[in-house]
């Protein structure tokens, strides 16, 4: 990355006349100096992921991401920490990116992916020798990695290839002719995806490896997909899957049920009904009870995913978890079978809980963080010793996540990943903003970044950032984008409008059947909120935000004129065209709308940013991954067109390689986008630039 000129995508747009963080001009930088959080300083950032503590509590091996300049790529290493003492050292490293460290039984093992070359492979370590091997030649990368109790044997998911499907054929081609590439027939449902593009045909099934190596066993088959995470029973003889094994599966997305698969003879056994998802299977430690995460399907946008209680054999169910309001996520017995742990979230805050098995709730730990670093996302990771200790992901708005433990109700972190390049730094911090909805009085939460030099009584260019989903949260967690908007002088306001999930079940679908609608209302109401702290310019307004957040910032400026510029990122502008473009429609056109777009076009129209358009003054960027296949670049290029029509100042940024999900992977684009956003607000700003 240059610091000398802006990245050529946006050279090539005519963005010139402010240098953004990461991108910016000799000149620029004596302005900002670098003791604020800059585009490059992406590709210094670490973060822990995937913590697994060894089963006596002492040892915690997790994946540590870090980003090759040379390659512009996220890399993973596999690191040790001491529990009691917070001592580090590296455990597995290499030109590759090794993860998913998985303890055997014992603890003298470690088994994890090694992904080398383009090429993933099944390695087991012998912690006492230090010696590490690969056990199996793989076809493809292995996940949801589990070890049998007695430590003999590795269960695993894999994609299975087939042949590609003909109809018809060329006719022979002469020895040394170069011909065109042969046609592709699609007839599956779900031909391509978001993260893969367009899909091989095949499906991902369950094996079985020795753990000293040798040939895996393919346990299942069939034109189904099988999913982990993978438990197994205590006796070895039997594991457990998620998936739906029934005709016509491909079109009923959240349908799914589990499955007992014996080694012995691989049959396939369906343990629960299939109201819904039931997905997550965990044997208890005696084998007498199986605990899975699903809900009773009702067709709406959102469901609170519960945690439930079934016999050996998955009947009589009963969820551990009504009382909470909260959709839970990846459980974990307790040693001695008398709890389950999980993790949910609330507010934005993601916590750590156990639960009993008559249902009573404790809260062990708060302030879990992802992986995602462009945006404030809610979310974590945890693991469970033997003797309770709960090891897990933290983080806050001022750092990306580290390791932590708790025990006890105490909590502690180990680790501080980022220490050298904070200590260099000035770290915005994210503020609560209360707000009420100025549409019901509703509480909404929202957060206030200010740059991290501020000056009291100093009034700052505003951008409501907005998160996607819809049903997801933010939360005071650490984002790039807002660190290098706030460093360029911006403040930020984000927030959980209605729609938004860790608030419980009536408030995420208060959009449901009907979004976008009010959360309009509460975002204004967010900007109000902001306004008023005295803080902000309220003639110097912005908008952005990306996927669903997209949807809603051409809501927005449908309906408003009071922003001065706004960055459409990745965006639904179309209903109708998106619901039968999109990778997941068997899922859109069944639970985001009442009926099918051919039979309700009225409802599907008045929700589409679209149909706002001719009301469009705000000048608008929009940015999309020219390998989206969630909301197709057509989207974008269907608002381009029409705002061009309506002589709208426009600008289409394209960010190559990029899907949906990825378009912020590799940090030079992650750093450029940003630079492309702000580079836009301050063509539009009319004050000089603090």
């Amino acid at each position: 990355m240059s610091h000398c000129r802006l990245p050529a995508l946006i050279a090539a747009l005519g963005i010139i006349g402010a240098c953004a963080p990461g991108a910016a001009c000799a000149a620029a930088e004596a302005e900002a100096p670098a003791t604020v959080f800059q585009g490059l300083d992406i590709f210094r950032l670490e973060c822990a992921t995937d913590p697994q503590i060894r089963p006596d509590g002492k040892l915690v091996a997790y994946a540590r991401r870090n980003y090759e300049i040379w390659s512009d790529r996220a890399r993973q290493s596999i690191w040790l920490v001491d529990v009691d003492t917070g001592t580090q050292s590296p455990l597995v490293t290499g030109p590759g990116s090794y993860l998913s460290p998985r303890w055997s039984p014992d603890g003298t093992r470690l088994a994890y992916v090694a992904v080398e070359e383009g090429h993933a492979q099944l390695m087991v370590r012998w912690m006492q020798s230090g010696t590490a091997a690969r056990i199996a030649d793989l076809i493809d990368a292995p996940r949801s990695l589990a070890w049998s109790p007695d430590g003999r044997s590795l269960a695993f998911e894999m994609f299975a290839a087939l042949d590609k499907a003909k109809l018809g054929e060329a006719p022979k081609k002469p020895e040394g002719a170069k011909w065109a590439e042969p046609l592709e027939l699609i007839s599956d449902v779900n031909y391509r995806s978001d993260d893969e593009g367009y899909a091989k045909p095949g499906y991902s099934h369950v094996y079985v490896v020795s753990s000293d190596g040798g040939t895996a066993r393919e346990l299942t088959s069939g034109p189904y997909d099988e999913a982990g995470p993978i438990s197994w029973m205590p006796d070895g003889k039997s594991l457990l899957v998620s998936g739906n094994r029934h005709e016509g599966w491909r079109l009923d997305p959240l349908v799914s049920a589990i499955y007992e698969i014996t080694l012995a003879d691989s049959s396939v056994t369906e343990l629960t009904d299939r109201a819904g998802p039931r997905v997550d299977p965990q044997v208890s430690p005696d084998g007498r009870a199986i605990a899975f995460i699903g809900f009773e399907d009702r067709r709406r946008g959102y469901e609170n995913a519960k945690l439930y209680l079934a016999d050996r054999y998955g009947k009589n169910p009963k969820s551990l978890t009504d009382a909470l309001d909260r959709s839970v996520s990846d459980a974990h017995w307790d040693a001695d079978g008398r709890g389950i742990y999980f993790q949910f979230t609330d507010h934005g805050v993601t916590k750590l809980a156990h639960v009993t098995l008559g249902g009573h709730i404790d809260t062990i730990a708060s302030g879990l963080s992802g992986a995602e670093l462009d945006r404030p996302y809610s979310g974590g990771r945890f693991s469970v010793s033997a003797n309770g200790v709960v090891a897990f992901t933290s983080g806050d708005s001022q750092r990306p996540s580290d390791v932590s433990v708790a025990k006890g109700g105490h909590a502690r972190r180990l680790t501080n990943l980022n220490s050298a390049l904070f200590a260099e730094k000035s770290i915005a911090a994210a503020r609560p903003l209360p707000v009420r909805s100025a549409f019901d009085q509703r509480p909404i939460d929202a957060w206030l970044v200010m740059p991290p030099n501020a000056e009291h009584g100093k009034r700052y260019p505003l951008i409501l950032e907005i998160h996607g989903g819809p049903f997801a949260s933010y939360g005071p967690l650490f984002s790039t984008d807002d660190q290098l908007y706030a460093a360029a002088g911006f403040a930020v306001v984000y927030s959980n409008p209605r729609g938004s999930t860790s608030y419980g079940d009536e408030f995420a679908n208060l959009i449901t059947h009907d979004y976008p609608s009010h959360d309009y209302d509460d975002l204004m109401s967010v900007v109000d909120a902001a306004i008023a702290t005295g803080d902000i310019d309220a003639n110097q307004l912005f908008v952005t935000g990306g996927s669903g957040g997209g949807v809603l910032t051409a809501w927005i400026i449908g309906r408003t004129p009071r922003f001065r510029a706004a960055a459409v990122q990745k965006p639904v502008i179309n209903w109708a065209a998106w619901v039968l473009t999109t990778d997941i429609y068997p899922f859109a056109a069944k639970y985001w709308f009442a009926k099918p777009p051919w039979e309700d076009p009225d409802s599907y129209w008045k929700h589409s940013p679209l149909s706002l358009v001719g009301a469009v003054t705000t000048p608008t960027l929009l940015v999309v991954g020219d390998r989206d296949y969630r909301t197709p670049v057509s989207d974008a290029e269907q608002y381009y067109q029409a705002l061009q029509l309506r002589r709208i100042p426009t600008a289409l940024l394209k960010v190559p390689g990029a899907s949906h999900e990825s378009i912020a992977a590799r940090p030079s684009q992650s750093a450029a986008k940003a630079s492309a956003i702000i580079a836009w607000f301050e063509r539009y700003r009319t004050e000089a630039r603090p």
